[in-house]
């Protein structure tokens, strides 16, 4: 197990990391912008899962592979580059379903889709992988066992990422409340939102693979 100085240091650092703009609190504005609340917390839940899964595979050897293998590295960027974009369209295709189920009251979507969505964001994106393979290392303790260490870390991560995406959920939802006010607003803002995740998704799509 990691000291406690070790998991202070290390969650220390994470806060500065989760609080630099990226991917994932890109890809939250985005939702909460164009679903809401309710689906934007959903989804930083899952990409939290997405996180986990990408510490275990380094915890287990995957993340060596996947960080020195271009065709593995450029698939899972393809694959989470291709789900942003998508999710995108179909904010922007239903920007003014949005804008109806919220003045008629109807249900919000399942919350599996917006754990699923936030989990295949997380667990596909490469530069967190890469990143993660170039931290991690500096806080572990190679003479104890550097499985454990690393799950433990990550833990302090995933934590640290739910607790700060989920701020920046809530924050993002406020705005999209108050353009709730009018529907033509509220079509406006999913748009936007739509927007901002194919944009993101295109991002990814076209950036290089880091040295």
């Amino acid at each position: 197990m990691p000291s406690a100085a070790t998991v202070l240091a290390f969650a220390l650092a994470s806060v500065v990391i989760v609080a630099i703009p990226g991917p994932s609190v890109l890809f939250t504005i985005g939702r909460a912008l164009s679903a809401g609340r309710r689906a934007a917390l959903l989804t930083v839940l899952g990409n939290a899962g997405g996180i986990l899964t990408q510490i275990v595979a380094i915890a287990v050897g995957l993340g060596p592979l996947v960080a020195s293998s271009a065709a593995l590295y450029t698939g899972l960027k393809l694959v989470g580059a291709g789900y942003l974009v998508y999710l995108g369209v179909q904010s922007v295709r239903h920007r003014r379903d949005l804008a109806a189920a919220l003045s008629s009251g109807l249900p919000a979507a399942p919350a599996s889709h917006a754990v699923r969505a936030g989990y295949v964001v997380g667990v596909t994106n490469p530069k967190s992988l890469v990143f993660f393979m170039a931290l991690l290392p500096q806080f572990v303790d190679r003479t104890g066992p550097v499985a454990l260490q690393l799950l433990v870390l990550g833990a302090v991560f995933a934590v640290v990422a739910l607790a700060g995406d989920g701020a920046v959920a809530l924050a993002a939802s406020r705005f999209r409340e108050w353009f709730a006010s009018s529907p033509r607003r509220m079509e406006r803002v999913g748009g936007v939102g739509g927007l901002m995740m194919v944009g993101l998704g295109t991002g990814l799509l076209v950036t290089g693979r880091p040295d």
